[in-house]
């Protein structure tokens, strides 16, 4: 059952990022990322192998539909590296196996900080790659902080809308 709906948002958040995402280019350097919110989704003790080649098959169908070859792949796969490891140190270490990062889980203070650093290192990798120079640091820091700004706020979006459907289908369990 984790196969399947992981395969459903796996295609979700492409065709969201290749259809609608893609095509914003706010200020000619802001864009949103929003297909990273499936890496830091992965729960806790997830094989971390299975963790590498889902964020991988993403990043080069990401690539294929926006014709960057081996950006994304590359930086998706640099975050799956990372992403359970950073779970871990911001989860007590007694939390649930299967614990997955929410803001409802760990809370908003850890939530944000986690996601801040894996889509921080995101764009930094993603936009590192792509000029594949410091030489104008000023567009690169423009890109690297819009881009992460924006997609956060994606990210909270989706995670508080996830949140509000979550708590009313409990509160309408817990009265039966």
């Amino acid at each position: 059952m984790d196969l399947l709906k992981r395969a459903i948002l796996f295609l979700i958040f492409v065709l969201a990022q290749a259809l609608v995402f893609g095509g914003i280019h706010l200020f000619n350097c802001v864009t949103p990322l929003f297909y990273v919110y499936f890496v830091t989704m992965f729960p806790r003790n997830y094989p971390k192998w299975a963790i590498l080649l889902w964020s991988f098959f993403m990043g080069l169908l990401i690539d294929v539909f926006s014709n960057t070859p081996g950006l994304a792949s590359g930086s998706l796969t640099l975050i799956a590296a990372i992403q359970p490891y950073l779970l871990e140190a911001f989860i007590p270490h007694d939390s649930a196996d299967n614990l997955e990062p929410s803001i409802r889980s760990m809370g908003l203070q850890k939530f944000t900080f986690y996601n801040l650093i894996l889509v921080l290192v995101y764009c930094a990798t993603l936009y590192s790659l792509e000029m594949f120079t410091f030489f104008n640091l000023t567009q690169w820091l423009l890109c690297v902080a819009g881009s992460t700004a924006i997609t956060l706020v994606l990210i909270f979006t989706f995670e508080i809308a996830r949140g509000n459907s979550g708590n009313s289908s409990n509160g309408s369990n817990n009265s039966k």
